[in-house]
């Protein structure tokens, strides 16, 4: 089965200039219509990292969610995050940036691998018991800018430390657009094939030229699931 996964959040977050709560709901509202998989909408992180984040939880409460069958995601950074969006019936995923670069994942979530793994190991037991599912995404899975040691390898055994605590969903997240069709079929063909219990996903971020070349090596190695965050433009 084919799963894509339409990412508004990823899209909004990075544009500075505050966007009203009525527009993001017209948004996702519009976007809830249309027979996604999955719609990751927003994120429970701290306001100050993430300022254009902070009315999730407003928005969440005017979704028209009875009429779509659209799932959704919201980001979450660490425990505390974890626990505002369990506390939300609406919420089925949960998605949480473990990077295999410890430089990113240092400045991304105040935490190093080790510690990210311990979060993660706490946020799937909430999960859990909550009845939600916990997506990992694991980023600079193709290779990072800081000099940090890279190699398939390596988002391979992370994979299975994740695998190990349960998780069942797992990205593969290009986070600063290094990846090409070389390296994207050399990744997912040697992780999908590696654990074929797990739901392997292509988080990708591309240029408009690009795009199509890599999804069609992600599919030739197997992927089967994508997220997708289109270009937005307020006026």
């Amino acid at each position: 089965m084919i799963q894509l996964v339409e990412c508004p959040r990823d899209a909004m977050q990075g544009i500075h200039e505050f966007i009203e709560t009525p527009r993001k709901v017209a948004l996702i509202n519009s976007i809830l219509k249309c027979g996604f998989h999955t719609v990751d909408f927003g994120s429970f992180v701290s306001p100050k990292a993430i300022p254009q984040m902070r009315d999730t939880a407003d928005v969440l409460s005017q979704l028209e969610l009875d009429t779509t069958s659209s799932k959704l995601l919201a980001i979450i950074a660490n425990e505390r995050g974890a626990e505002d969006a369990v506390a939300f019936d609406e919420i089925t995923y949960l998605g949480y940036p473990f990077s295999i670069s410890e430089t990113f994942q240092l400045r991304n979530t105040n935490a190093t691998i080790e510690q990210s793994l311990s979060r993660v190991e706490a946020i799937q037991r909430l999960c859990v018991a909550k009845n939600k599912k916990l997506v990992v995404y694991i980023s600079m899975a193709f290779g990072n800018p800081y000099g940090d040691e890279w190699h398939p390898e390596i988002a391979i055994r992370w994979t299975k430390k994740l695998s190990e605590l349960g998780i069942e969903i797992i990205a593969l997240a290009d986070t600063v657009g290094v990846s090409n069709p070389e390296n994207i079929s050399q990744l997912f063909g040697a992780v999908i094939p590696e654990f074929p219990q797990l739901t392997i996903g292509a988080h990708l971020h591309t240029t408009p030229d690009a795009w199509k070349e890599k999804m069609t090596a992600a599919w030739q190695a197997g992927c089967r699931r994508y997220d997708h965050a289109s270009e937005l433009t307020f006026h």
